[in-house]
C-alpha cells in the first residue's frame, strides 16, 4: 500500500532565514547574507578599529553565514568581496554612518515597550495624517514628532503616516530613494528613536502607518545588485529595471520583502504598512507577492493581538487588490483613490492640464462619493484607453481620499500648496468635501491650517552625475504629463528647497489659520459622532443642474450620507452666491456651514438661510441626527 509522497525529500526547499546580523537567545550574533553570485565572502568586523575579517560558509542556495559572540549593539561590519570591495549589508539594520559606510549591529528587542494594551484602530475609525520626518518639525527628527502628537489628537487625527524611513543618501529626501530597507534613515534619529515615536503616539492613542517602497531602489548606495539577482530586466519601471519577485533566484528576493514588512510590525509595532505604487510591482507568479505579505504581516498581528492595515497606493483604480482570495484578490485592507481628489482639484482651481483633463465637471465628484472610482471601466481621455473597475457594494472604509498629499503638492512644479492660490472660503469647501465622504480621510501635515510653506521634490545626493540626471528628469516629467507649469522648478538639490518645506506650525488665535483648523477639528468630530456620517455604506449625490434653477448659475452638488437619519450636504461649487434649492425630506433642519462666523466666514449663526455664499457647503438633518 503506497505511504504518499516524500514531499520534503521529493522537492526539497532552500532553507531562506531571515537575512542580516541577528541577536540570538543565547547573546550571540548570527550574520546571514544572500550573495549566490559569489562562491566566497568574507565578513569584516569592527573595520575601522580592532579589524577582524571571518571566513562566511555558503550553501547550495548562496546564503553565506557567520556566527560569533561578544558583539555590541553599534559594532560596525561589512563584507568583503572577492574583488576586494568592501560594502555595507543590503539587510542592515542600523545605517549610522550614511549609505556608503559599514553598517552596525542593532538590536530591536532591547528596547522596553509600553504598549501592551494598545490594540490598534479599526479601519472605520481611521483618520490619516500623512507627514514627513525631516520637515515637519525644525530639527526633522522623530523625537522632535513626539510633542506634537497631543495636537493631532486634539484635531481628530486617529494615525500618522510616516513618508518612507529606509536609509537614503544624504540627509534631504521625500524617502523614496531609500537603498536599506531594513535600515532606519540615520537623520532622522534612526531605529530606537523610532521605537520610541512609535510607543509614544501609541501611549497617546494614535496608530502609526509607515509607508514602504517594494517597487524599486533608489539610485544611490544600492549595492543589492553586487551580491544577488535582485532586479530582472523583464519588467521596467519609471526607475529602471523591475524588483525580480517571480523570475529565477526570486525567493530570496521575496524573502527579504517579506521579511521586511514582518520587521516593521514586529520590531517597530507600526499599525499599517503603506505600499508605494504597488501598480510598478510585477509579480506573474501563482502567488502574488502582495498577497503573500498581507498574510504574513496579519500574522504577526495576531500574535500580537491587535489590528493592522495594509494599504495599496495605485494608479489603475483595481477593487481586485482589495478583494479576498475567495474573490480571486490579493485582500489588501484598503487603497487609495486619487479621482477624488482630482475631482476637488479640478472644480476649485479649473486645472485640467496632464492627467486633470480626465475630470473638471460636478459630475465627476458626485461619482466619486457615490461610486469611489469615477473611473470604473470609463474611457479616459488621457489615458486613451479604459480603466478601472466598479466598486459596487465593497466597503467605503476600504478606500482612502485626500485633498492633499505629498505627490499631489510635491509634484506640481514648485510644490506649492492651494493656501497660496486658492481663496479662504475654496479652502474651506475643500475641508467640508472631503470630510463628508464615507471613505477614509487623508491629511497632509498643515492641510488643517493652511500651511503657507511648499512641499517641493528634495534630495541630497552626492553622486554629480546623478544630481544632473534629477534635475533633468523632474523637467522630462513634467513635459511628458503636458502639464503647462513653464520652466521654473526649484532645484531639488539646492538645500534651501529642502528648507522651504518646513512648517511653520502656527495658529495663532484670530487668525484664518485658526478658523480654519477649527472647521477641521469640528468636522472630524461629527465624522465620529454623527451617525449618518458613521454610516459608510448609504451615500448619495447628485448635480442640481443649472438648468434645473437659474440657467445662467453654477450647478451645485448635493450628497445625501446615511439612511435614518440622515444629513444632506449641498455645496456651492463656484465664487459666485447661489440661491438655495429646495431640500427633499421631512423636518430638515440647518446644521452646519463652513462659511460660519466661527470660521472665518460670512454666515451668521442666526436665522434660516435663502441663499448659498461663494464655495459654501451647508449640512441639513434631522432632529435626531446628532
Amino acid at each position: 500500500m503506497s505511504k504518499g509522497i516524500d514531499t520534503d525529500l521529493v522537492f526539497p526547499q532552500p532553507v531562506h532565514g531571515i537575512p542580516g546580523a541577528l541577536r540570538q537567545d543565547d547573546g550571540t550574533v548570527h550574520w546571514r547574507l544572500w550573495a549566490p553570485k559569489h562562491e566566497s565572502l568574507s565578513l569584516v568586523i569592527d573595520p575601522a578599529g580592532q579589524r577582524t575579517e571571518h571566513t562566511m560558509t555558503v550553501d547550495d542556495h548562496g546564503y553565506h553565514r557567520f556566527a560569533t559572540d561578544a558583539v555590541q549593539e553599534g559594532t560596525r561590519y561589512a563584507f568583503r568581496l572577492p574583488d576586494g570591495r568592501e560594502l555595507p549589508d543590503p539587510a542592515s539594520r542600523w545605517q549610522p554612518d550614511g549609505v556608503h559606510l559599514p553598517s552596525a549591529v542593532f538590536f530591536p528587542e532591547m528596547y522596553q515597550w509600553s504598549d501592551a494594551s494598545w490594540r490598534g484602530v479599526q479601519r472605520e475609525d481611521l483618520v490619516i495624517y500623512e507627514l514627513h520626518v525631516g520637515t515637519f518639525t525644525a530639527q526633522g527628527t522623530f523625537d522632535a514628532v513626539v510633542p506634537r502628537l497631543a495636537e493631532l489628537k486634539d484635531l481628530g487625527v486617529t494615525a500618522i503616516e510616516l513618508m518612507p524611513v529606509a536609509q537614503f543618501a544624504g540627509d534631504r529626501n521625500w524617502g523614496y530613494d531609500g537603498v536599506y530597507p531594513y535600515a532606519v534613515q540615520n537623520s532622522y534619529g534612526g531605529p530606537r528613536a523610532l521605537q520610541r515615536l512609535v510607543d509614544r503616539a501609541h501611549q497617546i492613542g494614535l496608530a502609526v502607518i509607515l509607508d514602504v517602497v517594494y517597487n524599486h531602489f533608489g539610485p544611490e548606495g544600492s549595492y543589492l545588485g553586487s551580491f544577488g539577482h535582485y532586479f530582472t530586466d523583464r519588467y521596467h519601471t519609471p526607475w529602471g529595471d523591475g524588483v525580480n519577485f517571480d523570475g529565477p533566484w526570486s525567493d530570496a528576493v521575496r524573502q527579504l520583502v517579506l521579511e521586511n514588512a514582518r520587521m516593521w510590525v514586529r520590531d517597530f509595532h507600526v499599525d499599517g504598512l503603506r505600499l508605494d505604487a504597488v501598480h510598478a510591482i510585477y509579480d506573474f507568479g501563482a502567488h502574488h507577492i502582495l498577497a503573500e505579505l498581507q498574510e504574513q504581516v496579519q500574522q504577526i498581528a495576531r500574535q500580537q493581538t491587535r489590528t493592522v492595515h495594509v494599504i495599496a497606493e495605485s494608479n489603475q483604480n483595481d477593487v481586485r487588490l482589495i478583494d479576498p482570495p475567495s474573490r480571486h484578490g490579493l485582500g489588501l485592507d484598503g487603497v487609495w483613490s486619487d479621482d477624488f481628489h482630482h475631482s476637488v482639484r479640478t472644480l476649485l482651481t479649473g486645472d485640467l492640464d496632464g492627467y486633470y483633463q480626465d475630470f473638471g465637471r460636478a459630475e465627476h465628484l458626485a461619482k466619486a462619493y457615490e461610486r469611489v472610482f469615477v473611473y470604473d471601466g470609463c474611457y479616459s481621455p488621457f489615458r486613451k484607453r479604459r480603466y478601472g473597475n466598479p466598486v459596487e457594494d465593497r466597503d467605503r472604509t476600504r478606500f482612502v481620499v485626500c485633498v492633499h498629499n505629498h505627490d499631489q503638492i510635491g509634484n506640481r512644479a514648485l510644490g506649492d500648496r492651494s493656501a497660496t492660490y486658492l481663496s479662504q472660503p475654496a479652502q474651506r469647501l475643500a475641508c467640508g468635501l472631503l470630510l463628508i465622504s464615507p471613505c477614509v480621510p487623508l491629511l497632509f501635515m498643515g492641510e488643517e491650517y493652511g500651511e503657507p510653506h511648499p512641499f517641493p521634490f528634495f534630495c541630497s545626493f552626492g553622486d554629480q552625475d546623478l544630481i544632473r540626471a534629477v534635475r533633468r528628469g523632474r523637467r522630462k516629467e513634467f513635459a511628458a504629463l503636458d502639464f503647462q507649469w513653464g520652466d521654473e522648478i526649484p532645484d531639488p538639490q539646492d538645500r534651501a528647497t529642502f528648507d522651504s518645506a518646513k512648517l511653520t506650525w502656527q495658529w495663532p488665535e484670530g487668525t484664518f489659520h485658526a478658523r480654519l483648523r477649527r472647521l477641521y477639528r469640528d468636522l472630524l468630530a461629527a465624522r465620529r459622532q454623527w451617525p449618518a456620517l458613521r454610516d459608510r455604506q448609504n451615500t448619495t449625490a447628485c448635480v442640481l443642474a443649472a438648468t434645473d434653477r437659474d440657467p445662467c448659475k453654477s450647478p451645485l452638488l448635493l450628497v445625501q450620507r446615511g439612511q435614518t437619519p440622515c444629513v444632506t450636504a449641498i455645496a456651492n461649487l463656484s465664487s459666485d452666491q447661489q440661491p438655495l434649492p429646495n431640500v427633499d425630506g421631512k423636518d430638515l433642519s440647518w446644521m452646519f456651514s463652513t462659511e460660519s462666523t466661527e470660521y472665518g466666514g460670512l454666515r451668521a449663526l442666526e436665522g434660516e438661510p435663502v441663499e448659498m455664499l461663494p464655495y459654501e457647503m451647508l449640512i441639513f438633518g434631522e432632529r435626531e441626527t446628532r
